[in-house]
């Protein structure tokens, strides 16, 4: 069972089928611009949406709000600074901004960074000062049935011809996301970890992680790398840290916090530039755009979330949805991280072609059926089309994440979307794509605004070409009895 009990409770919202159809147009059939209250079960993200532990809340009491050298700033410089031995330390207020401070301090235009899969808002911040961010997964990544317990993991012989080839003046940093959300959720092994460490010092490149869920990933070391199952999650994340030049990090993530968010360094003059960024931008250097409260619970959250048993049960909630997706038919990225399930779209949806989003039409149909919100991670996100409609980009893979919030849903809760899904897989023939009818041109899935293409509309659908094929779905098991998420603890 889960290691906590509840204290403080909110109410959940519950519409009806019409209250859904009408809220979707609204938000122009982008779930991003749906009101938070129209929404039953949120897995839109796990960032800055989890619960809050007493320690934290009576944490948020001691907060010292001085503009300068706040006693909550020395609180949080001594706990990350224990955990991840970086001497330079600035807290910002999301990851994002420690992307765009390093990013800013560290590129140039026609600079790359390299890494095993740069997050939207990663890749975002190199490509506004100019740089290119170039992605190297490791070949198991590209089979989403694979068991291989670290999918995450950089392809090492890449990163030896782009540390050595004719681009290499130009590579200016290797990122290492812990875990790799862009790739399913995947861990990163610590053998993986130990390598790229040492070809980036032979080649004088800095390595740089973006450890926002870096204790799920410590986690998955303790329970699939040998030499590690006997290491504590702290042990592991402490390595992990040690092996890098810095880190960006959101702690919405494993900082268990709603806000915050810090930049590690060890070298000396790129943090007096981070710093420089830092107080023109974000505030300054003891606070750093944060409230005090927000250090003092940041720092809690940071020697709470390595504990095993937490993670033990995080990672069979995990497990247990994947299970209730797979027995609804709906086959998932496997194996199942701990943050998220990834369910496959494409394969569930092969009569919708990825210029019309079958990833988005399954969130769509998730909110519809059920009023669970998730998030598309396929041609949406990553993909381009011309001026006609016509795809120029497809991603690799129709995806759809359903981030499981920290501590905040119960057993019942998951299989309320199990059960959505199940509903949904039982006509998912009929589910219509969608066309994008207004976009941006960067970070295009947080604001596009789209609408529903009728199945006999889309000339496109006959002559579709997906960018992977799609295997034959998940054989369908038998659905798990209530009681059955403790098997996974």
């Amino acid at each position: 069972m889960e290691p906590f009990r509840a204290k403080v409770v909110e109410p959940i919202p519950f519409t009806t089928r019409a209250q859904r159809e009408q809220a979707l147009r609204r938000a122009h059939h982008n779930l991003f611009n749906l009101r938070a209250d129209e929404v039953t079960i949120d897995l839109l993200t796990d960032s800055g949406t989890g619960a809050l532990s007493a320690a934290q809340m009576a944490a948020a009491m001691l907060g010292d709000e001085s503009y300068a050298g706040a006693r909550s700033f020395h609180r949080f410089r001594d706990v990350v600074g224990n955990l991840t031995s970086y001497p330079h330390v600035l807290p910002v207020h999301q990851g994002r901004a420690a992307e765009r401070i390093l990013f800013s301090a560290l590129l140039r235009p026609g600079l790359i960074t390299l890494g095993n899969t740069h997050f939207d808002t990663t890749r975002a911040n190199v490509e506004l000062v100019g740089g290119r961010a170039l992605d190297l997964p490791c070949p198991e990544a590209a089979d989403l049935d694979s068991p291989h317990p670290f999918k995450g993991d950089i392809d090492l012989e890449a990163l030896h011809r782009a540390l050595t080839g004719p681009d290499a003046p130009r590579v200016a940093a290797v990122v290492m996301t812990l875990t790799s959300n862009g790739m399913g959720g995947q861990p990163v092994s610590m053998a993986n970890l130990t390598e790229t460490a040492r070809l980036c010092r032979a080649h004088g490149v800095p390595l740089f992680l973006d450890a926002a869920r870096f204790a799920e990933n410590a986690w998955l070391v303790t329970r699939n790398e040998p030499g590690y199952r006997n290491r504590s999650p702290r042990e592991v994340a402490e390595e992990a840290f040690r092996l890098a030049d810095g880190c960006t990090a959101s702690m919405k993530k494993d900082g268990l916090v709603n806000t915050g968010g810090f930049l590690g360094l060890r070298d000396p003059d790129l943090a007096q530039r981070c710093e420089l960024l830092l107080v023109a931008t974000e505030g300054f250097p003891t606070y750093g755009g944060l409230a005090g409260r927000d250090l003092d619970m940041l720092a809690q959250g940071l020697l709470e979330v390595t504990d095993p048993d937490y993670l033990r049960a995080r990672a069979g909630a995990t497990a247990y949805l994947a299970q209730l997706a797979r027995a609804a038919g709906v086959a998932v990225v496997e194996p199942p991280g701990v943050h998220a399930v990834y369910l496959d779209a494409g394969r569930l949806l092969p009569h919708i072609p990825p210029h019309r989003f079958p990833g988005h039409a399954l969130t769509c149909a998730l909110y519809l059926e059920g009023g669970v919100r998730g998030v598309e991670c396929g041609s949406l996100y990553l993909g381009k089309e011309d001026a006609h409609g016509n795809p120029v980009v497809s991603a690799p893979w129709e995806l759809v994440r359903l981030a499981i919030p920290r501590r905040v849903y119960s057993q019942s809760h998951l299989e309320h979307v199990g059960r959505t899904l199940a509903r949904i897989a039982r006509h998912a023939d009929r589910l219509p794509g969608y066309r994008i009818t207004a976009q941006a041109p960067l970070l295009r899935h947080f604001r596009s605004e789209l609408a529903p293409v009728p199945l006999h509309e889309d000339e496109h659908r006959s002559t579709a070409v997906t960018t992977t094929p799609s295997p034959e779905p998940h054989p369908p098991v038998a659905v798990p009895p209530r009681g059955a998420l403790a098997a996974h603890l």
